[in-house]
């Protein structure tokens, strides 16, 4: 299984902070089904930026099995 932990407007989106997904092979795979999950979250995770266990990761990034993968919309403020 996946974890996912969302942050700022990706947990409001999602209606969580966390939750658990079926393993898939890539980041993409999973943001797709995210989007489907949720539609609020679709349009949010188009600006989002990803970590899987806790290294900045780009659409296509293999997930190993179990991965943290941490949601991070934009966000201002020092």
């Amino acid at each position: 299984m996946i974890t996912v932990r969302y942050f700022g407007g990706a947990a409001e989106a999602a209606g969580a902070e966390t939750e658990q997904c079926p393993q898939v092979p890539r980041l993409d795979e999973l943001t797709g089904a995210l989007a489907d999950a949720h539609p609020a979250l679709g349009a949010v995770l188009a600006v989002c930026s990803f970590m899987v266990n806790e290294q900045s990761a780009t659409s296509d990034a293999p997930l190993p099995e179990d991965a943290l993968v941490d949601v991070l919309p934009p966000f201002a403020g020092g």
